[in-house]
């Protein structure tokens, strides 16, 4: 058994091996790999360790397409059209999403369960590897860190799933409990924290780190709406590390400001010819013909690539801006095309978001931008609703916002303004769009504030039902597994 799982190892690290990112988890390529000592040395474990971060669902397919659109498509920011994907889209955009959808199977569930088996793999044959016991330690967190981390956005989207801890247990589990969910996610991180070297003393970047952990978890305690915790972690984050907000939001996605102080957590990026390493964002924003930004003098490179499929600005949310707002400038709403003429994209529901500006090596339709999972911003605003949900508006969570809206170019909030912790959620939900549109973050605020079913309703989404805050476990694995129980409204 144990050599057939050797085996699995080296077909999982000689065809994954490993999706380089820049100089990102750079590893060898090892093409004599016996299974009676793969796992016995560090070179082999390091393969196994690339491929689980590969399949990790914050690592693999880096494009950012359609890794989190699913996570704006179903809210108030963004629609699509367009392309084969347009069928899919649709069904998301209109809840009318069933355990058949595209993109629920691929990026949703087989590819985090890729990054748990890998992990497991490593953790099952730990025993075995030649190497220090700093060494052995630091593959242990580092594996559980990557584990922890499909597992809890596999809750966010499913609920409980089957929890699987090694590579030993039967094929088929049932699905967990809430409970047991919850706690498995929480002590994971706690565990592995201190065992995990500080931010910067990592092996290379895009590894796992301390307050990559702390972060996840203050994530975590919001998302399940453990206020009091997550205002502890937050506060731990801002007090122990030395991470700040970058001056310039409009320039804070560019590939030439990657690994600045504000970027906690990201996806690390690279152009490449199969786009698993890539960032390819962009090629879904441009509008038809884009030739030029007349804003910026931007020019649309031959080498890059302009799809059908299009990612589209509501208007409602494009006209939510305060018009001083710095971050609405990375909204794109008008260019000229190819024929010089200029282009209004205004009014239409077609403004267009360039958050991730190209990367002016980019090419094909592959760009080398990063992309964030985890910003200092995003901490400061946890940490204010985590206040406000405690205690309701006080002056430290108008001091936090006031810190995001600084870097914006806009003027200070007031305590006096809000009236209790509704108004104040309120504003924070508002916040955090303008601040975190197209990285994927809306759907999980909107649930987490209990306006995920009212948003869509009141934009004559009518379809969108209570039972929709989970999407339904994919057709084919409840097939595959009679011990699992579907969703609720599936």
């Amino acid at each position: 058994m144990k050599a057939i799982r050797y085996i699995q190892c080296m077909c999982i690290a000689l065809s994954v091996l490993f999706i380089s990112c820049e100089d990102v988890l750079e590893e060898n390529v090892y093409d004599q790999l016996a299974p009676e000592n793969f796992l016995t040395n560090t070179e082999g474990m390091e393969s196994v360790m690339g491929a689980a971060y590969a399949a990790t669902a914050n690592m693999r397919v880096n494009n950012s397409i359609y890794t989190f659109a699913q996570m704006e498509w179903t809210t108030d920011i963004m629609w699509q059209t367009g392309d084969g994907v347009n069928a899919t889209a649709v069904q998301y955009i209109n809840f009318t999403w069933d355990p058949t959808v595209g993109l629920l199977r691929g990026e949703n569930w087989d590819w985090p369960y890729q990054g748990i088996r890998n992990a497991n793999i490593i953790l099952d044959n730990m025993e075995t590897l030649e190497a220090t016991d700093s060494i052995k330690t630091l593959y242990a967190a580092e594996a559980r860190f990557l584990r922890v981390i499909n597992y809890y956005k596999m809750y966010l989207n499913f609920g409980p799933v089957p929890l699987r801890t090694s590579t030993a247990e039967p094929l088929q589990l049932p699905r967990a409990s809430e409970e047991e969910m919850l706690s498995f996610i929480e002590n994971e991180w706690l565990n592995v924290i201190p065992d995990l070297p500080n931010p910067g003393d990592e092996v290379a970047y895009g590894r796992a780190h301390k307050a990559a952990a702390q972060g996840y978890l203050a994530e975590f305690y919001m998302n399940t709406r453990q206020w009091n915790n997550a205002a502890e972690m937050t506060a731990t984050i801002i007090n122990q590390w030395d991470y700040s907000l970058f001056p310039e939001y409009e320039d804070l996605f560019k590939v030439e400001n990657e690994r600045n102080a504000e970027l906690i957590w990201v996806r690390p990026a690279k152009s490449s010819a199969d786009r698993y390493t890539a960032n390819s964002w962009m090629n879904a924003a441009y509008p038809p013909d884009f030739a030029k930004d007349p804003r910026t003098g931007l020019e649309f490179k031959s080498a890059w690539r302009n799809w059908p499929n299009e990612f589209r600005i509501l208007d409602d949310f494009y006209n939510s801006f305060d018009p001083e707002d710095e971050r609405r400038t990375l909204i794109l709403t008008e260019y000229i095309n190819t024929a010089g003429d200029t282009i209004s994209l205004l009014n239409e529901d077609n403004t267009r978001s360039f958050k991730f500006w190209p990367d002016p090596e980019g090419a094909n339709a592959s760009y080398g931008n990063d992309i964030p999972e985890i910003r200092y911003a995003d901490i400061l605003l946890l940490r204010a609703e985590a206040l406000n949900e405690i205690n309701g508006p006080n002056q430290e969570s108008i001091d936090l916002i006031n810190m995001v809206r600084e870097r914006a170019g806009l003027e200070g909030i007031q305590l006096a303004n809000f009236s209790g912790q509704e108004s104040l959620r309120n504003h924070i939900l508002q916040e955090r769009g303008w601040e975190f549109y197209s990285e994927g973050k809306r759907r999980n605020d909107l649930i987490r504030m209990g306006q995920y079913i009212s948003n869509a309703q009141a934009r004559g989404i009518t379809n969108a039902q209570a039972f929709h805050v989970r999407f339904p476990i994919p057709l084919d694995v409840m097939d595959s597994n009679p011990e699992l129980v579907q969703n609720e409204g599936y």
